[in-house]
């Protein structure tokens, strides 16, 4: 971790070292070069497009700058604008360099710096990114290869299918409220396979009435399927005689369920599919089993988990990790004051919602974290709220999985409850 202060950062740039500000478009980027004292060495912005032949000029470029101040050491910096920076990146990284961000919130308060003018163009922003460079205020962008490149992109999608079956969902339930609001009378579960195959052939209240209580039954009959009869056949008959439904725009109301229920079950299908894809690719992470064997975590946990820390081994600590998924502690002191500590929300955050996802699943599920809830919860000395319990054993999982899966070790709970030094928790 010393090695990410900024104090090391500022010490890893000398007299050798030229720092190249660029700012990222969509199309064309523009880039200046200062050296250490932040002199600047580019008569005017360089400005090159965002493919091949752009990259290798600004290479040329940089090589050129190099040779003429006598640098041997390049820091690129730029601000993470969306995705366009990845490309970029990539061929900087596969040519020797490493490039580093800015934060976009620390250039937009520093532009007044030179001109006391909050204005942005081409010109001024690669100077400000420079200028912050040059301060240390960089971090080190994390661009995946391999198989952590594979798991995250494989990931990214599947969390992509899960957002549109949610929509799709909601969407579905307002057709079931506008046009069969009775429909969960007769199902308590609204995606009830017996339901939803009558719905594809006879969507509306009148057309399950049409059909009569033999041809619902019948439908169910011809699939071979289980557990409904003419009971069940009935009860929804019945309610669609009974139904307080819209009975406008009919045939609209048949195109749109129709339409709305084929795109859920693709969707669903396409989850299925990139689930099994990832956990065919995290085979090949090491020590994956040994995380899994944790009771209460399951393949979505670590799967998610992976996806959004890439290669564990290249964090030096899991308190790292802990601040990436912007679970690092904020206090809020000042003189006598002291306010009360929340965390800091910056980071990924999809990293952050996997793992109180997994904070819960494990106090539901295992009994050693379960013990740790209830000891979190009901000691005497500084008893922790109920979302504050579940944020400590979400980070007490960060330094769980760092331990097994960068040593290989296998998961032993009363290891684990031994090296906690509470002997009010070992009783519990």
């Amino acid at each position: 971790m010393k090695s990410n202060t900024q104090n090391a950062k500022i010490a890893a740039i000398t007299e050798k070292t030229l720092i190249i500000g660029i700012d990222v478009g969509s199309e064309t980027h523009f880039a200046r070069a200062f050296d250490w004292r932040n002199y600047e060495y580019s008569r005017k912005p360089l400005e090159f497009n965002n493919n091949e032949e752009g990259f290798e000029t600004f290479l040329t470029w940089i090589n050129e700058m190099k040779t003429k101040h006598g640098k041997t050491e390049v820091i690129p910096g730029m601000e993470p604008t969306g995705h366009y920076w990845i490309n970029l990146g990539r061929f900087l990284q596969s040519n020797g360099m490493k490039p580093v961000h800015v934060n976009p919130h620390h250039v937009k308060k520093s532009k007044e710096l030179d001109d006391n003018n909050p204005s942005k163009n081409d010109r001024k922003d690669p100077k400000v990114i420079a200028g912050l460079v040059n301060e240390g205020r960089y971090i080190h962008p994390y661009i995946p290869d391999g198989i952590y490149a594979e798991i995250r992109s494989l990931s990214e999608m599947r969390r992509q299918a899960q957002s549109e079956i949610t929509r799709l969902k909601n969407r579905i339930a307002r057709w079931f409220s506008i046009y069969f609001p009775n429909y969960k009378d007769v199902y308590g579960d609204t995606w009830a396979i017996s339901g939803i195959m009558i719905l594809k052939q006879a969507p509306l209240p009148e057309d399950i009435t049409a059909l009569g209580i033999e041809g619902v039954n019948k439908i169910w009959r011809d699939a071979k399927l289980r557990a409904v009869g003419i009971k069940r056949a009935k009860t929804l008959v019945e309610a669609a005689e009974h139904s307080v439904g819209s009975r406008e725009a009919k045939e609209a109301a048949r195109i749109e369920i129709r339409l709305l229920l084929s795109d859920y079950e693709m969707y669903v299908e396409r989850e299925a599919e990139l689930m099994k894809l990832i956990e065919a690719a995290m085979i090949e992470i090491p020590y994956i089993d040994n995380v899994l064997a944790i009771k209460g975590v399951g393949m979505k946990t670590v799967t998610g988990f992976i996806a959004e820390v890439g290669d564990i081994r290249r964090f030096d600590d899991p308190r790292q990790i802990q601040k990436l998924a912007g679970y690092a502690i904020v206090k809020n002191e000042s003189g006598k004051h002291k306010g009360e500590s929340h965390i800091s929300y910056r980071g990924r955050k999809h990293l952050r919602y996997v793992l109180y996802e997994a904070a819960v699943s494990v106090v539901a599920h295992n009994p050693e974290f379960k013990g740790i809830h209830h000891y979190y919860t009901t000691r005497e000395q500084n008893p922790l709220k109920k979302m504050q319990s579940m944020i400590a054993i979400a980070c007490k999982l960060v330094r769980l999985f760092y331990m097994l899966l960068t040593t290989g070790r296998e998961y032993d709970p009363s290891k684990m409850m031994s090296d906690i030094k509470h002997p009010a928790l070992l009783r519990a």
